[in-house]
């Protein structure tokens, strides 16, 4: 296994087990008013991830959903390479009990993420990424290198978006790609699995209007970038960049590079 991976596996599944034991309880018990169980598999996967990579690479910092507010801007600035974490990234999902959601860590290098784990632990899925390697798949099924995606223009086109969010304006996309081409699949799932899918090739496009923050994205655009897909801005065409004075993201889509349908500014 690639330099980064053994570990970064390791915690991921660790954080997903600490989830899944709140997650398994009873329905009354996730779902109570207070949210405080949602709270509590969010911290329990939280401190996993952050202690475990600060062992691993103490000189790399970590940024994670549950700790962006306490750096300051200025520092997180200066750092080129960085460790960005959501320890549960579809907290609808897990509320919903779809299983749909994952544990997202990705390595940053000068706005680039480099290296992603996306680990979806109710389905028992692993998409991953290493510096430099093949995209990965890991299941039941077994361990599967992603191949080259290449845009397929034969209908039907399989167009994924968020099932938590929903937007007219992805609407309207997608009546747009289905006067282009035909006949259109439209599927709904939650967390990062959607960009996973692109990877993979289980679907084509992925447009996102609605808002996500960069520890949304990373592990999966680096697993994207992988196979030959982008993550890039709605409306200008420019590759989505992290560690940004501002963590969110702009509106987006992803999909294979050679893409006809880009927009440029």
């Amino acid at each position: 296994m690639p330099r980064y991976l053994t570990t970064l596996l390791e915690l991921a599944e660790a954080a997903g087990r600490a989830i899944l034991s709140i997650y398994e309880r009873q329905l009354e018990a996730v779902a109570k008013p207070d949210g405080s169980p949602l709270t509590e598999a969010d911290l329990a996967a939280h401190r996993i991830l952050t202690q475990g990579l600060r062992k691993a690479w103490p000189d790399v910092p970590v940024l994670s959903e549950e700790s962006a507010h306490s750096v300051p801007v200025q520092e997180r600035l200066a750092w080129r390479r960085l460790w960005m974490v959501d320890p549960l990234d579809g907290t609808k999902e897990f509320l919903k009990r779809n299983g749909q959601f994952t544990v997202n860590i990705a390595l940053v290098e000068n706005s680039v993420p480099v290296v992603g784990v996306v680990y979806a632990p109710a389905l028992g899925i692993f998409y991953c990424r290493d510096a430099d390697e093949p995209a990965r798949k890991i299941s039941s099924q077994g361990h599967q290198i992603l191949p080259e995606r290449k845009w397929n223009s034969c209908p039907p086109i399989r167009i994924v978006a968020s099932v938590s969010h929903h937007d007219p304006l992805v609407d309207a996309f997608v009546q747009e790609q289905r006067q282009r081409y035909g006949a259109v699949e439209f599927v709904q799932i939650g967390s990062a699995l959607k960009i996973c899918m692109v990877a993979e090739g289980a679907a084509d496009l992925y447009p996102r209007i609605g808002p996500t923050m960069e520890w949304d994205t990373a592990a999966g655009h680096a697993i994207a970038l992988a196979t030959g897909c982008q993550l890039r801005h709605w409306k200008t065409g420019e590759p989505l960049v992290y560690n940004k004075p501002d963590l969110r993201n702009p509106p987006f889509l992803a999909a294979p590079s050679d893409y006809p349908g880009w927009k440029t500014a």
